[in-house]
């Protein structure tokens, strides 16, 4: 892997981690005060601001699966089932940096020069 590829692949982690902190720090904060599973969707539609970023995430949750599910099939990557539902289960801020890494392995796989 080339030392660019594995700086890239170090920024993902990093936005990984600080995504899984961010995300559930207040996730945690939300059950804790009373919040259930079925009204946190519709708690994300509490007002016009929180609606737009709602809105915002959804489509781009929706954009970035595409893109998995394609560069998956594009680059055979395995069990892109995984990283699909881990987006829904954990956070999507989470697992596409970690679906880059992966995409970021494989692409530096494919370009390494086979001996003769």
């Amino acid at each position: 892997m080339t030392p660019a590829r594995r700086n890239l692949c170090v920024a993902y982690g990093v936005i990984a981690f600080v995504a899984l902190i961010a995300t559930w720090w207040n996730n945690i904060a939300y059950i804790a005060d009373g919040g259930d599973l079925g009204e946190f969707v519709a708690d994300g539609y509490a007002n016009y601001a929180s609606s737009s970023l709602t809105n915002d995430l959804w489509f781009l949750a929706l954009a970035a699966v595409v893109f998995m599910v394609v560069e998956s099939r594009r680059l055979g990557i395995k069990y892109v089932w995984v990283y699909v539902v881990l987006s829904f289960a954990i956070a999507i801020s989470v697992m596409f940096p970690l679906f880059l890494i992966t995409r970021e392995r494989r692409l530096s796989e494919s370009r390494t020069p086979t001996p003769p």
